[in-house]
């Protein structure tokens, strides 16, 4: 089954948001579980809860995605910072596990010039704080472009933020297309060589969500601007050999790139078009 879905606004309510996927062909969707540049979060409408799943079920959807704030800096050298970040996602969490097969995905943070190492040791700090409750969603970092200072830009500084986990087996990895190519993996001309590079040294069965945009900078940019599908130095071509992929066609896929619904029903026609089997 192709599970593709973009980012929607949580303002009307989760069951909302998934009528809305349905009617732009997606069966899955992404949401914000605060404003995205931090602040408190709304409480859980159990009812809603109830009537989101109830469609999830019948409209045959895959995992929705929870993002992280961006503000949320686990790396900072502010400890009250730090002490939010942790809070935060903390609560995110308590929160997405109450939803039904939700994914919880998160940038990892900007060393603010301490270092990759320095900050590799306080994100799985972060991690270790917030993910000590009982869980029922896998927390995904998310690969990023590496603008200024920051962490995931590569697979090895992904890795060492796991390697210094307590709960390996609730770590997972979304590969931002956009990001990896900023970051400098050519996912165009060599999709193979990048997975098989991930595959060593994260494992690709960490590898759970994948980010679908296509990028307004070249490869090596390091700026992180997100293009529509097609447009972008990415090209259709390449997204069409990613959603094809025997190792990534399974995973759920979200756009985020600069859309609005109706933008978002036309790359989701369009991607379903091209995928070699459509269910």
């Amino acid at each position: 089954m192709f599970i593709i879905g973009c980012h929607l606004s949580v303002t009307k309510g989760y069951r909302h948001m998934a009528e809305e996927a349905t009617s732009i062909g997606a069966n899955t969707f992404q949401f914000f579980p605060r404003n995205p540049r931090g602040g408190a979060a709304k409480p859980l409408d159990e009812a809603d809860v109830a009537e989101l799943e109830k469609w999830m079920e019948a409209h045959a959807f895959g995992p929705i995605l929870c993002h992280g704030a961006y503000t949320m800096n686990g790396a900072s050298t502010k400890g009250s910072v730090r002490t939010f970040a942790k809070e935060a996602v903390r609560e995110d969490l308590a929160k997405v596990s109450r939803l039904p097969r939700c994914l919880y995905n998160m940038h990892p943070g900007a060393h603010l010039k301490q270092g990759a190492e320095i900050a590799a040791a306080q994100i799985a700090d972060l991690l270790n704080f917030a993910m000590d409750q009982e869980l029922r969603t896998t927390v995904l970092l998310e690969t990023m472009a590496g603008k200024g200072t920051e962490v995931g830009r590569s697979f090895e500084e992904l890795a060492k933020i796991i390697e210094k986990a307590e709960q390996k087996d609730r770590l997972g990895i979304c590969l931002d297309t956009c990001h990896v190519y900023d970051g400098g993996y050519d996912i165009v001309n060599h999709l193979k060589d990048v997975l098989s590079e991930l595959d060593q040294i994260i494992g690709l069965d960490r590898l759970k969500a994948i980010h679908l945009n296509d990028d307004k900078n070249p490869m090596g940019s390091h700026k992180d601007r997100h293009e529509k599908i097609g447009e972008g130095t990415i090209g259709l071509e390449a997204m069409v050999r990613i959603i094809n992929h025997p190792k990534l066609s399974s995973l759920p896929f979200y756009l985020e790139t600069p859309n609005d619904l109706a933008g978002y029903k036309k790359e989701i026609a369009l991607l379903r078009s091209l995928r070699k089997e459509i269910v």
